[in-house]
């Protein structure tokens, strides 16, 4: 079966908004669950300012845990610009993904930069990176919809995807950052990019928000896209969109994709025992769309096994 590869972002991208505080052990254990279940890459955390997200202030006290303990895991962390990349690399870090976002007003909003200088920054960051033998990645957020300006112009997607992709990116994220997108546009924007990125160093992030991660999902692979951001149980939501849902689950992503005649590599009941840990650290239940039919199914082959 072709082989498509998952990074699990819900260390990062679904921790960093949550409510309950999840500390540097339940971190590194639900680090360590994933890569039980078969997980082989995650994005473990960010270098960001404390101040501005208290969730992801223990960053470099986690990495070097992760490095001693799961020294195969390919563990990317997340950068704002050299001061973050400088932290992490004082950490241990191997790989770094840097976010820009496509439209003037998000950047304004999220960073207090325009799109011009968030740009260059974005650049000026993963070439630093480079030099210092480190992995890249880089996210081109709100590349669908923006919740301050509506649609995104595709044609800023593109150039901005070339730009990061020029700028030395190991794999450019495409990503859905409010869930607003659907499979039609999913396919006509990766069309376009392809034209400008190699298929083979793309990658889709998508959202749940309106209840279509799975179906965009499956819209990527039908463009060829082989590299999925999944966080899971769901876990995660944007601070721009509220009441969104987390990006896409992925236990939800590897059922999919496996009846589908794709291999993960990823074990369902794997990922339920992380899923199971998960909810004890946040206090709620967590799951994407498959869980009730994934929990029975584990339970059935419990009981079958004795």
């Amino acid at each position: 079966m072709e082989q498509i590869h998952i990074t699990d972002v819900s260390p990062r991208d679904g921790l960093q908004n949550q409510q309950v505080a999840v500390d540097t052990a339940a971190k590194l254990r639900l680090i360590q669950l994933l890569a039980a279940a078969g997980v082989q890459s995650v994005e473990a955390t960010s270098f960001v300012s404390p101040k501005a997200v208290p969730q992801m202030a223990d960053a470099a006290e986690l990495v070097p845990l992760i490095a001693s303990r799961l020294p195969a895991l390919r563990t990317s962390v997340l950068v704002p610009n050299l001061k973050g990349l400088e932290r992490a690399h004082a950490a241990g870090a191997r790989e770094i993904a840097v976010v820009l976002s496509a439209t003037e007003t998000m950047n304004q909003k999220n960073i207090n930069m325009g799109l011009r200088q968030a740009t260059e920054v974005s650049e000026q960051t993963l070439r630093a990176a480079q030099a210092l033998g480190l992995r890249t990645r880089a996210y081109v957020a709100v590349a669908f919809d923006c919740p301050f300006e509506g649609e995104t112009a595709l044609d800023t997607v593109v150039t901005l995807a070339l730009r990061m992709h020029g700028a030395g990116a190991g794999e450019v994220v495409i990503a859905d950052t409010i869930g607003s997108a659907s499979p039609g546009m999913v396919k006509q924007r990766l069309a376009a990019i392809a034209q400008a990125v190699p298929r083979d160093q793309l990658a889709v992030h998508f959202h749940d928000t309106r209840g279509m991660g799975v179906a965009n999902a499956w819209a990527a692979l039908e463009a060829g896209i082989r590299r999925f951001d999944a966080s899971v149980g769901g876990i995660g939501g944007c601070p721009f969109a509220p009441g969104a849902a987390g990006n896409v689950a992925t236990e939800d992503l590897v059922l999919m994709a496996e009846r589908s005649g794709f291999a993960t590599g990823i074990r369902l009941d794997g990922l339920l025992d992380a899923i199971d840990f998960a909810e004890t650290q946040l206090q709620r239940p967590l799951g994407g769309r498959a869980i009730t039919w994934l929990r029975r199914q584990r339970d059935k082959a419990r009981a079958a096994t004795g």
